[in-house]
């Protein structure tokens, strides 16, 4: 049985060991294409792979778990064993990773408690959960016959709070799971993150996470444990080599051959885990956001994060490069050659039929009525769209409306007129709308954009979506609301009824069609259509936007399979063309181009 403990250094079987490690992440990448992505990890000559566990994953809906299928983290792990590669965890309940609410599921904020604290009830939630994940990895721990090396207390603690009793809280909690491999905290390499962050009095290492400078970094982390007497290894646990997207802007890329020098600058000081290796794809509604002032920013649906392979999961120069680099620094390490997917070569698919989101209504949800509008989370529900409609007496002109505290964009139709879009910056600016009509149907769409992912935000109500408040006509409250959930799962997209009709201008449903020899991972082109989302043969690939800077989606091959192959395709804006076109290149918007950046 192997051994694993921390010294001075990493001892692995009681000899200094170098941690040498990637970020894969299994809940963005497609079950059937882990084996191409743990596989060049290991022909790069890396040693271990790293993965987050993202709590709201595994626990969508409240007391109810799902590790199986897609979600199977042991097999994720068993299958990086059997590649020749050891494991560290990070199964605190917050990960960040861009991802929704950090992790957290959206159902905590029906609760009276406050997150990523020693809230009792917190902790009680946190918990239950483990009580879940327990077994599934204190069976795979290095000491147990598994791969597991160590695992994570907290994720950037230091950036967030200083409650010391959580983080020793969350400790005993990982503890009485049986997880008895060594701890670690990971912070940004200064003083005030890793003072508030680390837990050094209970033995636990703490981590530095940068993406240059690692002299420097790496001298503040060792200043930092000596001034403590706590002795113990160097490591970046996330070497950042890109950075994530936001919905706008230009893509953000970093020089290859700056980004290999300073990997090499961190290996000859350390250990190192490169975030990310293998980014992947925010699948479904799961991209997070980031938070500037009043502002929340959704990041996109691609996470590629100018990682060592790309979105398809093939190496890029950086992994060439970083090989290469390897190999001159130390001969005697084992390398491969990688994996290359095969892409799509260039298609194009015909429109076969469209249906008006009013039209289908019905058959995909049921309302649920209130006095007032009910937050999505109220509902029930975490991700996607929610419907809201109610009944506007004709009260002579003008008449004017105003949405009061909604989250996060807002479509406003009155008897299936498109009226007006808010988001963030205009929601609660009136607008006026003159109808003929004695009774007028208020329609108004709400897109939960994503919940921010990192800082003081977190906290902030604003991680409620829908409509929090209410809706003013003239200057009242209206009430008497229906309300319709619009999860736009698999189960409710096969529910989507194509006999009803469509109009220009609608938000609705578009089916397309394609036969296939051989299913090979490609991009969708997704320019010249609004806003929406593409759901594949049952899979979401996520959200699509005009704004890019991305214009595709990425469709692996593991979601296609031979013979017939369907496409639907949810645009919100009435924005759409008769065919859409598969290609192996993603398709960037014209003047969102990648710009260079140093970390």
């Amino acid at each position: 049985m192997e051994t694993f403990s921390v010294a001075q250094d990493f001892l692995l079987n009681g000899e200094p060991f170098q941690i040498l490690s990637g970020a894969i992440h299994y809940f963005r990448i497609p079950r059937e294409e882990w084996y191409h992505s743990l596989y060049n990890l290991k022909a790069l000559g890396f040693n271990t792979v790293e993965t987050y566990v993202p709590w709201n994953l595994h626990e969508s809906k409240e007391g109810v778990f799902n590790f199986e299928g897609q979600n199977d983290l042991g097999a994720f792990l068993d299958l990086a064993q059997e590649i020749g590669l050891y494991a560290l965890i990070r199964p605190s309940p917050y990960i960040c990773a861009e991802w929704e609410f950090g992790g957290l599921p959206a159902w905590l904020l029906t609760k009276n408690i406050r997150i990523r604290s020693s809230d009792s009830q917190f902790l009680t939630y946190v918990k239950r959960y483990y009580q879940q994940l327990g077994p599934i990895l204190a069976s795979r721990q290095l000491n147990r016959g598994g791969n597991i090396l160590m695992f994570q207390v907290e994720n950037e603690y230091g950036s967030f709070g200083e409650d010391k009793d959580y983080l020793r809280s969350l400790k005993r909690l990982m503890e009485k799971q049986g997880w008895d491999m060594p701890y670690f905290t990971s912070d940004g390499a200064w003083l005030a993150t890793l003072k508030a962050g680390t837990l050094l009095e209970e033995g636990v290492l703490p981590t530095g996470n940068f993406g240059s400078k690692a002299e420097e970094n790496f001298k503040n982390l060792q200043n930092y444990m000596k001034e403590n007497s706590f002795e113990g290894p160097l490591m970046c646990m996330e070497f950042w080599l890109g950075w994530f997207n936001r919905w706008k802007e230009p893509i953000i890329q970093r020089d290859p051959q700056e980004t290999v020098t300073a990997i090499m600058e961190t290996i000859q000081r350390g250990s190192i885990n490169l975030y990310m290796f293998h980014g992947g794809t925010n699948f479904g509604f799961m991209n997070g956001t980031s938070a500037r002032g009043n502002t929340d920013l959704p990041q996109v649906t691609s996470y590629d994060y100018d990682a060592i392979l790309d979105e398809v999961g093939n190496p890029t120069e950086k992994y060439y490069l970083l090989q290469e680099a390897l190999g001159q620094w130390n001969p005697d390490l084992e390398q491969t050659e990688p994996l290359v997917k095969p892409l799509m070569e260039s298609r194009v698919i015909q429109r076969k039929r469209s249906v008006s989101l009013w039209s289908t209504l019905d058959q995909l949800t049921s309302s649920k009525k209130s006095l007032y509008p009910m937050t999505m989370e109220e509902l029930g529900q975490a991700t996607g769209y929610t419907l809201y409609r109610k009944q506007v007496a004709y009260d002579g002109y003008p008449q004017y409306y105003r949405l009061v505290d909604v989250r996060d964009r807002a479509q406003v139709f009155i008897n299936q007129i498109p009226v007006v879009i808010q988001n963030q910056d205009t929601i609660g600016e009136s607008f006026e709308f003159h109808s003929q009509e004695q009774m007028d149907r208020l329609d108004i769409l709400i897109e939960n954009q994503g919940r921010v992912n990192y800082g003081h935000k977190l906290l902030a109500p604003t991680q409620e979506k829908g409509i929090r408040t209410g809706v003013i006509k003239d200057l009242h409250f209206l009430a008497g609301w229906e309300q319709y959930p619009l999860s736009f799962d698999n189960k409710m997209l096969q529910k989507v009824d194509f006999d009803g009709n469509w109009e220009e201008g609608q938000p609705g449903f578009h089916e397309f069609e394609f036969e296939l020899e051989e299913p090979l991972s490609c991009h969708i082109d997704v320019s010249g259509f609004g806003k929406g989302f593409i759901s594949v043969n049952g899979h979401n690939l996520g959200r699509f936007w005009e704004v890019g800077p991305y214009l595709s989606l990425y469709l692996p091959a593991a979601f296609l399979k031979k013979g017939n192959n369907t496409l639907l395709l949810f645009e919100s804006e009435g924005v759409i063309k008769d065919n859409i076109q598969l290609g192996p290149k993603p398709i960037i918007k014209e003047g969102l181009e990648a710009q260079k950046e140093e970390n």
